[in-house]
């Protein structure tokens, strides 16, 4: 029988994003399992979520980057003692920093065991390297752990665990269609859509999402007489805004406006992968995983995605139909013609469960609760 532990995670906000659902994730099943589950971040609209599933919130500024943000630290190594922390998991770099200062100036013999999850192929710098300091350091893929390996090659690789993120098939059931009222309303505000072939692409509005490369495809398949549409699937980050303006200016220079459509973030994107014909990931900077790719795979949609870092990977595993070479724009549109002609159907089973995921997460934690 396993004891019950205390597990602490730890990252900047919980406003939305991948991190922040697999932070969910696994905090619902360390209570399903009967551990407590902590969460310490800055809030977020995810909040509500997470506490309804009986995990403990604690709002805690570890979201600035700012050396005020060190003055926790102190106030954090107190809270680890008074709750009796088993495990402490670190998400993101700041986090991170605050997360290591504390534990190291605890007693070593009964201190809380501390876990990071490299979820990004961060700078590598001084400030990242925080990152791969912990006890145990989980890669989300094997693109991850490559970039561990290469760029800190102090980190004993005996450390390093790899858990590939993974989706529910519950949440993207194979073959999944939208219901009548979401295809009345969905064609309703977008009746552009109606009898063309859609090609999606899923991502913010950021220069590293390949936009351009979308925009070219898009033009280039209209010209071999294929009748298409794109769609971009993403918010715009205020930020930015002047890249959103560059992406308009071109399709209007091009003569694109009426088949490329951009509809900002949405929370349906099960039902707008189920009605694509084809989604497409172009990031131009290798991915840590790719988890856009793998949800629409689950679907059972087909998938066409340059072939580097954690995009390449799940497609080689899955779909290695679908891979292109980086930047390749030849290959690009043959390999995207081929499939709108004929697309191999994309396998009913693949290795990145969530169950799989949260067995191996819960494991590790296990594993290190006893040996305190």
């Amino acid at each position: 029988m396993v004891r019950p532990l205390t597990v602490l995670q730890m990252l900047p906000e919980l406003e939305g994003g991948g991190v922040e659902r697999g932070t969910l994730e696994v905090a619902q099943a360390l209570v399903k399992a009967g551990h407590r589950s902590l969460v310490m971040s800055a809030g977020g609209r995810m909040v509500a979520a997470l506490t309804a599933a009986g995990s403990e919130h604690l709002r805690w500024r570890v979201e600035r980057k700012s050396l005020l943000t060190l003055l926790l630290v102190r106030r954090l190594r107190r809270l680890l003692t008074e709750q009796r922390v088993d495990v402490v998991h670190v998400r993101s770099r700041v986090p991170a920093w605050v997360a290591w200062l504390a534990w190291r100036g605890m007693d070593p013999a009964t201190r809380p065991r501390l876990v990071s999850t490299v979820h990004g192929l961060y700078s590598v710098n001084a400030y990242s390297r925080i990152m791969t300091r912990a006890e145990r350091v989980i890669a989300v893929s094997n693109t991850v752990r490559d970039y561990i390996v290469s760029n800190y090659p102090d980190v004993d690789p005996a450390v390093i665990r790899l858990i590939p993120r993974g989706v529910d098939a519950r949440d993207f059931p194979y073959g999944m269609q939208p219901s009548p009222d979401w295809l009345k309303q969905w064609y309703g505000s977008h009746p552009q859509l109606m009898d063309k072939r859609v090609l999606t692409l899923p991502g913010r509005i950021t220069r590293l999402k390949g936009h351009h490369d979308f925009i070219a495809l898009i033009g280039a398949l209209r010209e071999r007489g294929l009748d298409v549409h794109g769609l971009v699937v993403g918010g715009e980050d205020p930020r930015r805004a002047a890249y959103a303006d560059e992406l308009r200016a071109r399709l209007a220079q091009e003569g694109l406006e009426d088949d490329i459509s951009f509809v900002g973030h949405r929370k349906d994107m099960r039902e707008i992968y189920a009605v694509s014909d084809l989604v497409l990931s172009l990031s131009t900077r290798p991915e840590s995983f790719g988890r856009t790719v793998l949800e629409a795979l689950s679907l059972g949609r087909p998938v066409v995605g340059y072939d580097h870092g954690g995009v390449g990977e799940v497609l080689g595993e899955v779909y290695p139909a679908g891979r292109v070479p980086l930047g390749d724009g030849a290959a690009l549109l043959d390999c995207v013609a081929e499939m709108l002609t004929d697309a191999p159907q994309v396998p009913r089973h693949h290795p990145y469960s969530l169950s799989a995921m949260l067995d191996a997460t819960l494991a590790l934690y296990e594993e290190l609760g006893d040996d305190r």
